[in-house]
């Protein structure tokens, strides 16, 4: 199930990030960030071995995108 705006998400922050258009069109992006969120709420969640992969693969480069911002 997708998290409401409010809640904290899985990254820290309040509310997830702006989506990208995909589609110039605002009808065909609406219904293509749709399919996501239904595959997404579809997926099982995450082990706890997957989540520390993702995390080992993700955090340098998040820290060297927080240093470069700086």
């Amino acid at each position: 199930m997708t998290a409401p705006t409010n809640a904290p998400a899985a990254w820290g922050v309040a509310t997830p990030p702006a989506r990208p258009v995909r589609f110039e069109d605002p009808t065909r992006n609406a219904a293509y960030w749709a399919r996501i969120d239904r595959c997404v709420d579809q997926a099982p969640p995450l082990t706890d071995e997957q989540i520390a992969i993702l995390r080992g693969i993700f955090a340098p480069v998040a820290r060297t995108a927080t240093r470069e911002a700086a």
